[in-house]
C-alpha cells in the first residue's frame, strides 16, 4: 500500500511542479510589464492597470480560478477551455499567472522606488547613460531589495497550487484524497505534507543562499 500511494503521490506531485515552474516562467516576467504599466504617467495606462491590481489582490484565488474556468461557458455562452484535463490545466495556468504577476508587480515597483533618486543623479554626474546606470548601480541592489518578498511568494505559491484541485486539477493534494474515497485510509494526505515540505525546504534554502551571495551590498 505503501508503495501504490507513493507513486501516486508523485505523479500527483510532477503536477505540482509542472503547474508551479509554468507560473512562475509566465508570470516573473508578466508582472514586470505590469509593473511598468502601474507606474505610468499616462493615466489611461496606470488606472485600468492599478485598478485590476486592487482586484487581484483584493479577491481570493480561489474565487478567480472558478470565474476563469466557468466565466467564459456561462457569459459568452462558449466553453473555451474545453472539459478535458489539460483545457482544466490551461485555465488554472492563466489564473495562476495572474494573479502571480499582479502580486510580483507591486514586489518591482516597491524595489524600483525603493532605490534613492541620488543615485541616478550620481550616475548621470559620472557620465554614465540611463542603461549603464540602471546595469552597474541599480540593477544589483533592486534584486537584493526584491528577492526576500519574491521569495515569500513563491513558497506560498507552492501550497497555493493545491486551489487548482476546485476545477478538478490533479495535484497531489488530489491523488492524495482520492484514497479516502477508494480505500477508506487519511494518511496520505498527511503524506503530502512531506512532498510539501521538502520542495518547500529546498526552496528555502536556495533563497537563503541567493540572499547571502548578494550581501556584499549593506
Amino acid at each position: 500500500m505503501l508503495l501504490t500511494v507513493t507513486l501516486s503521490l508523485l505523479e500527483g506531485f510532477l503536477g505540482t511542479i509542472k503547474l508551479f515552474a509554468l507560473t512562475l516562467l509566465f508570470s516573473l516576467p508578466l508582472g514586470l510589464f505590469i509593473c511598468f504599466g502601474s507606474m505610468s504617467k499616462v493615466s489611461v495606462v496606470r488606472l485600468p492597470i492599478r485598478f485590476l491590481i486592487w482586484v487581484i489582490r483584493g479577491t481570493p484565488l480561489m474565487l478567480q480560478l472558478l470565474i476563469i474556468y466557468y466565466g467564459p461557458g456561462i457569459f459568452m455562452g462558449i466553453n473555451i477551455w474545453g472539459s478535458s484535463t489539460d483545457g482544466r490545466f490551461i485555465a488554472a495556468l492563466v489564473a495562476f499567472v495572474i494573479n502571480y504577476a499582479c502580486y510580483f508587480s507591486e514586489i518591482y515597483r516597491g524595489g524600483i522606488q525603493s532605490i534613492p533618486y541620488g543615485q541616478y543623479e550620481a550616475g548621470m554626474v559620472l557620465g554614465l547613460t540611463k542603461r549603464q546606470i540602471f546595469n552597474k548601480i541599480i540593477l544589483l541592489q533592486l534584486i537584493k531589495r526584491i528577492v526576500p518578498p519574491i521569495s515569500n511568494e513563491i513558497i506560498t505559491l507552492v501550497k497555493d497550487t493545491s486551489l487548482a484541485r476546485v476545477i478538478a486539477v490533479y495535484e497531489i493534494i488530489w491523488n492524495g484524497q482520492a484514497f479516502i474515497k477508494s480505500s477508506g485510509i487519511i494518511w496520505p494526505l498527511f503524506y503530502t505534507g512531506a512532498f510539501y515540505l521538502a520542495f518547500s525546504g529546498l526552496l528555502t534554502w536556495l533563497f537563503g543562499y541567493i540572499e547571502k551571495k548578494l550581501g556584499y551590498f549593506k
